[in-house]
């Protein structure tokens, strides 16, 4: 019985490990880019610093 119980921490850990990697990836792909940032598009080349 005790091995059943640790796979289920197991589980659970490894569960909580992926929800943190994933919500950290989402957090970055959200975050505004830091430095130059240069767009072109039909009003013309645009370059801001960030």
């Amino acid at each position: 019985m005790p091995a059943n119980r640790n796979i289920l921490y197991l589980i659970v850990g490894a569960l909580i490990v992926a929800v943190g990697v994933l919500g950290y990836n989402l957090y970055q792909t959200k975050k505004e880019p830091e430095g130059l940032q240069i767009n072109v598009g039909p009003n013309g080349l645009k370059i801001q610093n960030k």
